[in-house]
This record gives structure tokens, sequence and C-alpha cells, in this order.
């Protein structure tokens, strides 16, 4: 095992009755800050190991989603600090630009005014005082969750470093001509009143109309159908196929708009399928995206015919009504006049919401700013391709390629005034000047900065650099960029993650910003339902923390953390996390009374016991598994197996068995307690990263040392007894098949009752006292008369339950158990026998079934033992 460096001073062998979370988890966190162990230094000669927190909104708090990345992300931290390398775990926030403003905006309307009132400056002041007073809650919550961040390196999307590098990243792509402004169809937010990106619109099946309208008259006439019926106030044409024989008369000719005084063209254009509805399709340039596209094609006019906030503009009865009003009035309009050929109401249909206010998005022809955005995705493509960034797990791969590889170009500008305004000045005479962060605005008169503000996901892009210092060529730029794995949900790739990669590549002529991606999947109840407000389902991590502590929460978050999958969670869960925490503290405690021990070398294995060597055995394949899950990201197998390895092995059965060797003392009870000591040291260790606050207190009691959070993390040292395995599985199962059968029987756990063992000729004979122990087997007395023997693993236990047990009823027990036995032998005797089977099946698949088929026969045997050794009836 690996061996600690730091000093040691005295063990305390002391430790309270119960463990109190509440009592020692703030005061470990604010040691652990103080004493700098999350701080890391770019100046090391140590390998760098770097994570960068996905920022959370200064608006936020902590939620169950939160706790679940950060507790993984903080593992892995933790753990590469313990190894030995420069752990860089950076946090920070992201200034929210719609939502920020939203809060600050909700405040000003509680006091009358809004932001037009103050006007954009004082306006602004007034978002970073409320970023002040009431932003970064979640920084909080995170040091009560024990995250082990670098909190000297703590930054903000909108602070002076990070807005030097958005202005410089706007300049370099608007010098490569990679952002430019142009006039295109977007998402508008009514509410929000701004743009929003394609991938903030969230699609949810709405209950809608279906109207189908008659455009023109006699045989110059078609029908259309809509669920938007007031946006034919801007159409410019009709479309069809051009291979559609029904309407090849009309191409080229003119028809009248109903309701309107004009007329539009009708013109043929491949987008149109002929087989959907009557194959006829409006066209409104100005308010959606595919009209915009048929309309660049046949340079119709656009007609933009609501405001910002959704009201109609066009001149007649409809002006000044808002969108839905409209909707309604215009086909009670077109009813009136006989131009409703068909109507649909529900119809069920996918509508755009606003992902911040849940408003319907209005697809609007604005003048915005774009990235283009072909040249960096297919390099974010390619970074993925040729290995240089490993997407895990593998699977995800797919949705990746689906979006950077179909990307569209990406309107940058929003409408507000909180965020990283546009860095482009406008002159008197049309000029357009970009200007960078060393440079001077023009000025003179006439000469204005662009009024909108950069998407919120522009400036998170830069995060892994922007972070480190880039644009300068800082130490910490040098020393931990590229960061080697980004943790984060499976929901966000395309929100951040795609655009890390873009910007990251594009800024650092090449190198990736990190490594690995590693996808998670969503926190969800423990009926796997989406946790929401309106469900009456969402929790309050907190609320557990105070429970059941942090290391509670944390563990049944890393217990469900199967990569990229959901993770359903409850409270019993969180409360079985807290129950564990309990056995590792009460065992420690039981250990430490006992004479557990680091002090010294561990003793040759040939003066160990049998049961020594196997639990260092098995202690040395655990290492070895749990740094094999932590290589492939499977926190909840790792998480599994220490859980299993302490509760099972360690605690059910080493400290059980160990027992009787404390009491009797000796040689052997100090031998034992150093492997105590040994095993506890290396479990604490490898428990740390997920439950840090417990293992502290326990490693600390027991080594004497500074803290686990700087201990080495242990290594596999290669040690294997396959025979001391072999024999404690076998010990093992001699005692599970007789507590089986005292169960059965109706014994108390505690009720003692007269045993023979015969171990003679197995190894089991050297544990013959642990056995009886484990068992509350006395020894045989005079009159003994056994009612039942088991034989199991090499070894015979006969039992005297005279006056316990009930003989007619254990006989059909095991009489219906060696039927089912029996079944099992004949059904997999049935498939080996049969050569159809056998030239077809897989030889693993054979193997199963002859594996099958032995453990039949070994359950006749034993079975018909204990019936035969029943007394008779």
């Amino acid at each position: 095992m690996t061996e600690n460096t730091q000093t040691p001073s005295s063990p305390n062998s002391e430790l309270p009755t119960a463990y109190a979370p509440a009592e020692v988890e703030g005061e470990l966190y604010e040691r652990w800050v103080e004493r700098g162990y999350f701080t890391a230094d770019a100046a090391s000669e140590k390998p760098a190991y770097t994570i960068v927190i996905p920022p959370p909104n200064v608006t936020g708090s902590l939620h169950l989603g939160h706790a679940f990345q950060h507790t993984l992300m903080d593992a892995l931290t933790r753990r590469k600090r313990m190894q030995g390398f420069e752990s860089l775990w950076l946090p920070g926030m992201d200034h929210a630009g719609i939502a920020t403003q939203n809060k600050v905006e909700q405040q000003l309307a509680e006091e009358g005014k809004s932001r037009h009132d103050l006007g954009r400056e004082e306006f602004v002041e007034r978002v970073w005082q409320w970023k002040e007073e009431y932003g970064g809650k979640i920084l909080g919550q995170m040091r009560r969750l024990g995250d082990g961040v670098d909190w000297s390196r703590e930054r903000f999307t909108m602070d002076e470093g990070l807005s030097r590098a958005v202005q410089t990243i706007f300049k370099k792509l608007y010098d490569d001509e990679l952002i430019y402004r142009a006039e295109r169809i977007i998402n508008w937010c009514p509410r929000c009143l701004t743009a929003i990106s394609d991938i903030e619109v969230e699609y949810q099946e709405d209950a809608g109309e279906l109207v189908s309208i008659k455009y023109g008259e006699g045989e110059d006439s078609l029908v259309v159908a809509t669920t938007r019926a007031e946006t034919m106030l801007g159409d410019t044409a009709v479309a069809v196929h051009p291979d559609d024989e029904r309407y090849k008369h009309l191409v080229g000719k003119r028809i009248k708009l109903p309701l309107t005084d004009r007329t539009i063209p009708v013109v043929a254009d491949t987008h149109v399928d002929p087989e959907f509805g009557t194959g006829a399709v409006k066209v409104t340039p100005a308010h959606d995206p595919n009209d915009f596209a048929i309309g660049q094609r046949h340079d119709l006019p656009s007609m933009t015919i609501m405001d910002e906030h959704g009201v109609i503009t066009v001149h007649g009865p409809f002006l000044g009504l808002d969108r839905f009003e409209a909707r309604s009035a215009v086909v009670g309009a077109l009813r009136a006049q006989g131009r409703i050929v068909a109507e649909k109401r529900p119809y069920m249909h996918s509508v755009g919401h606003c992902s911040r206010c849940k408003t319907t998005v209005e697809p609007r022809l604005s003048m915005q700013w774009w990235v283009n955005v072909k040249p960096l995705a297919q390099a974010a493509g390619d970074a993925v391709r040729d290995g240089r960034v490993a997407i895990h797990p593998a699977d995800m791969s797919k949705r990746y390629f689906d979006w950077v590889d179909n990307m569209n170009d990406w309107c940058i500008s929003r409408q507000l005034w909180w965020g990283h305004r546009i860095p482009i000045w406008y002159g008197p005479e049309g000029e357009i000047v970009c200007v960078g962060p060393d440079e001077q605005p023009p000025t003179g008169e006439g000469w204005h900065q662009d009024t909108d503000v950069l998407d919120t996901w522009f400036s998170s892009g830069l995060w892994p650099f922007s972070t480190l210092g880039w644009p300068e060529k800082t130490p910490d730029l040098a020393k931990f960029y590229s960061t080697d794995v980004l943790l984060t949900g499976h929901d966000i790739i395309f929100f951040w993650v795609a655009r890390m990669m873009m910007f990251g590549l594009y800024a650092m002529d090449g190198e990736v910003p990190f490594k690995t991606i590693a996808l998670t999947g969503l926190v969800r109840d423990e009926r796997g339902k989406k946790m929401s407000k309106s469900f009456g389902n969402v929790v309050d991590p907190l609320d557990w923390m105070d429970k059941y502590g942090s290391d509670a929460v944390r563990f049944t978050l890393a217990k469900g953390a199967n990569p990229g999958t959901d993770v359903p969670i409850g409270e019993d869960w969180v409360q079985a996390s807290r129950n564990f925490a309990n056995k590792i503290w009460n065992a420690t405690r039981f250990a430490l009374m006992n004479g557990a021990t680091i002090e010294g070398e561990l003793p040759p294995a040939e003066q160990l016991s049998a049961t020594d060597r196997w639990i260092l055995s098995r202690l040395n394949k655990t290492v070895a598994q749990v740094d094999a899950y932590y290589e492939d990201f499977q926190f909840a197998k790792l998480s599994e197996a220490l859980y299993h390895f302490a509760w099972d092995e360690v605690f059910d059965w080493y400290v059980e068995l160990s027992k009787t060797t404390f009491f009797a003392g000796g040689e052997g009870a100090k031998a034992s307690g150093r492997v105590l000591g040994e095993v506890l040291d290396v479990l604490m260790r490898l428990l740390h990263p997920v439950v840090p606050f417990v293992t502290e207190t326990l490693w600390t009691t027991l080594t004497g040392r500074e803290s686990i959070v700087v201990a080495e993390w242990p290594k596999d040292s290669g040690f294997r007894d396959e025979a001391a395995e072999a024999e404690i599985e076998n010990l093992q199962a001699v005692v599970t098949e007789v507590r089986r059968f005292r169960a059965e029987q109706g014994l108390q756990p505690g009720q003692k009752v007269p045993a023979r063992l015969d171990l003679s000729g197995t190894p089991l004979a050297a544990h013959e006292a642990a056995i009886r122990q484990l068992l509350r087997l006395q020894p045989e007395g005079e009159g003994f008369s056994a009612t039942a023997t088991l034989p199991v693993a090499g070894a015979t236990v006969a039992l005297d339950l005279s006056g316990t047990i009930d003989v007619a009823a254990e006989r059909k027990r095991l009489t219906k158990d060696l039927g089912a036995a029996e079944k099992e032998k004949a059904q997999a005797e049935a498939k080996l026998g049969n050569e159809a089977f056998l030239a077809k099946a897989p030889d693993n698949v054979v193997d199963k079934i002859k594996g099958r088929l032995a453990k039949a026969e070994a359950d006749i045997a034993r079975i018909q033992a204990q019936l035969d050794a029943l007394p008779a009836a």
C-alpha cells in the first residue's frame, strides 16, 4: 500500500459515539480553504490537472443538478490532487443577461419604474448593485457541499479580464470576416424583447387551430392551411411545387389576397411538398424562416406586420391588436367573407417557447449580428473525429456531430442593456468600425455605439481560456490550458460545449479547450420523473444536507452517476447513504478502541492469518477496480464497489472475524490491529473524493496526520492471495448457509444452538472459533442429537434443534427446493443435449448453461444431504 508522507502526530483513538455532520462540515471546509489546499500553483513542477466549473447563473441557487455535477467534478479533482497533480478546479459565475436583467426590471416595477426611466448607464449600475447584494448565493452553497475549488481564481463573465477577452475575440472574428451583420429571420421573444438563439427555444405540443383559407377567385383560386392566420396579412406570395399539375396554370399569375387590397404571385418552389395538405403554401417572408428562404429565392418583398411586442402594425381593422387577438379576428373576418374552407380545433402542433419566460416565440425579420459558424464548426467536429477530444460515453458523439455538422449561423446580438455591449461604432456617413480592447472608439458628431449586447453564451464560450488570462500569455494559461475534463450535462452539449470547442480552437491556434468531454444525465425524482415546480417534486439539496449531511447527498448522487444516463434520486436513498456514513463511523470507532493502528510496518504475509491476507488481497483488488472506474468516469460503479467493500467485506466480515482475535490478545491481535489500520487508512483515502467530511475526521483521528485532502492516493501494491480469498469465501458460504437455515426455522439471530462442526481436512478448521461466534453455536454437550445436518463448502455443520424445529415443514421446504433444482438440471441437460442449439449458440452462452448445470447438481447433492439428515417424522 502507498505510504503517507505527512508527518504524523499522536493518533487519537477517541471518537464521539455518533457522527454529527452539522458539527464538523463547516469548520472542516473553512480549514481546508484557509490552509490553501485548493489553491493551485502555476509555478509548480507537478503535472497539471484542470477543470473549469460550468459557470452557474449569478441569479441561481444550488439545485440537485448542480450538486450532482459538482460532486463528480470535486471527486475528480480531489483524487488527482492526491495523486500528485497540480489540481485546479476553477470556479465562477455567468452574468446571465436575460435572467439578471429581468430580475432588476421586476425590482424596478415594484417601485413603479422601468429601465427607461433610469437610462442605460444608471440601469447597468443598478444591475451591478443587485449582483453584489443578491447575486452569487450559489457560491456559499458550493462551500456547503464541499466543493474543493480555487476561490483565489474565482471569475465572473463580466469582470474586467473576461470583458477584455470578449472584445478581443469579437474583433478577431470581425477582422477575419467571421462576424457579420444581416437582416434575417430570428427567434423573437415578445416578453423579453430580444432575439434568442435556436437552442434557447423550447418546443412543446400546444393545442392550436388549423384553418384552411381560400385565396383568389373561381378557377384562379387555391386553398392554403395555416396555424397562424394573422400572418396572412404579411403574405407576399403563394408557393406550389413546380411539378404539381393542379397548379401549373396558376404559376406566374397573381391572385387576390383576402382582407387586403393586394394581389400576390403564385411561385413554383421545390421546397413545397405536394403531398402535404393542399400542396399550396402561403409565403410570409418576414415571419417564417422557410418562407424567408422562399422569398430570397424568388425576390419577394418582406412585410413586417407586427412590432416587438407582437402587436399588429398593418393599417386596417386589426391595427393595435395583440397577435393572438388578431388571430381570432382575422379568422372571424375570413369566415364572414366565406373564405374559410375548413377549421380544426384543437390542433396539436409543435410550438416554440422562450426557454427563459415560456412566452411563445415569434419568428421575425430583424437586423442582427451573426457568427459565420461553418469553419469554426468544422474544426470543432474534426477535433473529436481525429481523437484530440474524447466524448464520454462514446455513443454521445453522434449527438455532437449531428449538431456541429448541421449548425446554422449563430445570432449573437441581444436587445438588452445588461451584458457585453457590441464593440461596433456607426458613423454619420454609414461607417462601421469595430473597436478592439486597446483601441479608442471614434469620436465626433454622429458617431454612436451599437445598442445591443452579446448573447450570454458568447462570453461563456470563452470560459476555458479567458478564465486563465487570455488574451494575455499568463502563467496560468501556460500551465493549465488545455483543461483536462469538461464534465457537464448532455442537455447543454449544444448551448455551451460546441461553442467552447469552436472558440477554443479558434483563439488558441488549434489547441483544444479540453481533452475529454464527460457527459452526465439529468437528476430526476425516484420515479424517474423530471423535477419541476409544476409537478411539486423539486428538492432543495440544502434541506437534505441539513437533515443527513453533505456526504450523504454526495454519495447518493455519485451512486447514481452512470455516464450519460439520467439519475433518479429519492430521500430514502439519501437516508441510506447517511446510514453508510454512520456505519463507517461506528466501525472505525470500534477499530480504534481495539488497537487498529498504522504505526510500524505491516507484518510479512507469512506471519498473517488467512483472514488478514484475504482482506489485504481484496483491498488491493478494490484499489485497482476503483482506479479503473475513475478513468472511465464510472462514478456509480466505483461508489458501489467502495460501498460493498466497506460494508460487506470490511465491516460485516473482516471486523466480525477479527473480534475473536482481538479478544484473544497477543501477537495475532497486534498483527490484525495493524492490518485493520492499513485497511481503514486506504479505505478512507479511496472514499475521500466522494465523501470528504467524514473521511477527513476519521482518517486524521486514525493517523494523526494533517489532512486527508493532501494525503497520497492509494496504489495497488500487487499483493494477491487467491488461496486466502478462496478460504474466506468458503467460510462465508458456511456462515451464510447456516444463517439462512436458522432464519427459515424462525430462530432468533442471538439464539444459541448446540452444534457439531466437522471441519477436518479443510482450511476452515482454523476458523472454528470465529464460525461459532458468528453463528451463535454452542459446543455439543451431553445428549447432543443432530436434528439437521448442513453440508457446505467441504464442511458439515450438525445442529441440535430439538424442540425448536418443525421437521415436517423443513422436509416440505427442502423437497420443494429439490424439485426446483432437478427442474433446472433437466432444462440445462436438454439444451446441452441439443446438437442444433450447440451448433448455433456462442461459446459464452454454452459456458453459462454448463455453469447452471454444475450449480444445479451441487444444489441437488446439498439438499438431498439435508433431507437425509432430518430425523424421521
